[in-house]
């Protein structure tokens, strides 16, 4: 697969951008607003240089792969595209909705996948007349670091469309591919989540300071962060989302976002990219 679409070209759609146009791949990466698509093209331009500056590219190659790239604000776009990333936000309607119309639009041979961090596929599978075509190709963040790729597969999905997925991340991604079955949280957040609420709880009810809570997990356990510093940089508001959709599933405590992560939701807390979460960053 040589055509790739990417819905939604925030933080992860950038990335997932960036890394398959540098291994050669046509990318349409689409956004809502022309605004949104200036951001995404800026982050890609600045994320290649980075990796000239450290000699991991020259120039031409950064060129040639900023002009793989093509830029819209037009689903319509989509019609040609061998493989459909959807990256927009984490919203189960915002989500479906575009499966929908990326039903209507991709080809009938496309494979449409989602880079959910939490939705089980089935859900959003059941928006399209082609069940068998979905799959969860699950990136972390930032992609062009990370070596990994969760591809989950539902009940529907096809032997052949899990193939081809796999040997997207693998060959053409260049990342180790592991298999999850399809409920909430697959395999990293379902072990990742419960870490990072109860270091919340630890903070919440005086136990220990977040830079001690921090620092343990880091020199303690060789974490290269620690948890409420990652909660921080993943965004408190994605956190509380990954966690109401895994106690939504599976109805277990360790699941339930802390009070205190709803309150500094509310309160418009949500780490890094707000300036102030566990920690002040202004």
């Amino acid at each position: 697969m040589d055509k790739l679409g990417i819905v939604g070209v925030g933080q992860m759609g950038s990335g997932i951008a960036e890394v398959a146009a540098k291994a050669g791949v046509d990318v349409v990466a689409l956004e809502i607003d022309n605004d949104l698509l200036g951001s995404a093209q800026a982050r890609i331009e600045k994320s290649l240089r980075r990796a000239v500056e450290r000699g991991k590219l020259d120039e031409a190659e950064m060129e040639t792969a900023l002009g793989r790239i093509g830029f819209t604000t037009d689903l319509d776009a989509m019609h040609d595209r061998e493989l459909v990333i959807e990256a927009a936000t984490e919203n189960e309607d915002i989500k479906t909705g575009i499966f929908a119309e990326l039903d209507r639009i991709a080809p009938s041979s496309a494979i449409l996948a989602s880079n959910t961090s939490s939705l089980p596929i089935t859900r959003i599978a059941r928006a399209t007349q082609r069940p068998e075509s979905v799959v969860g190709m699950h990136f972390f963040n930032p992609v062009p670091v990370m070596g990994l790729m969760e591809l989950v597969s539902t009940v529907l999905t096809s032997d052949g469309v899990r193939a081809a997925a796999r040997s997207f991340g693998e060959d053409i991604m260049g990342k180790t591919v592991i298999d999850a079955k399809d409920r909430a949280g697959f395999i990293v957040n379902m072990l990742l989540v419960p870490y990072m609420t109860e270091a919340m709880k630890m903070y919440e009810q005086g136990f220990a300071s977040a830079e001690d809570i921090d620092a343990g997990m880091r020199l303690g356990a060789n974490h290269p962060m620690g948890p409420l510093e990652l909660a921080d940089f993943i965004g408190l508001d994605t956190m509380k989302f990954v966690a109401d959709v895994l106690f939504d599933e599976f109805k277990q405590p360790q699941y339930a976002p802390p009070p205190l992560l709803v309150r500094m939701v509310e309160a418009g807390l949500l780490g890094r990219k707000t300036g102030r979460g566990f920690y002040d960053y202004s």
